[in-house]
């Protein structure tokens, strides 16, 4: 099943608005969370992906941003 390359070029806006959702929850977690036990972190981040409208994350992404908040918050891809 081929798709047409334009629906790409149409969903990239879309794609965008929810990683910039999703960097903003991780990056406000980070300054109010960074070094904090592991599961005090990732409950900070799941509220944070939900009042930023981002909770549909894979939840292996939501516990990696969440060790390295806890464990090595500097080590951030954002």
């Amino acid at each position: 099943m081929a798709t047409d390359p334009s629906e790409y070029d149409e969903a990239i806006p879309t794609v965008a608005a929810h990683l910039a959702k999703i960097e903003r929850a991780v990056s406000r977690t980070r300054s109010s969370h960074a070094g904090k036990p592991y599961m005090t972190v990732r409950q900070a981040l799941v509220q944070a992906l939900r009042d930023e409208d981002a909770q549909r994350v894979v939840p292996q992404v939501v516990d990696e941003f969440a060790r390295r908040i806890s464990e090595d918050p500097n080590n951030l891809p954002f």
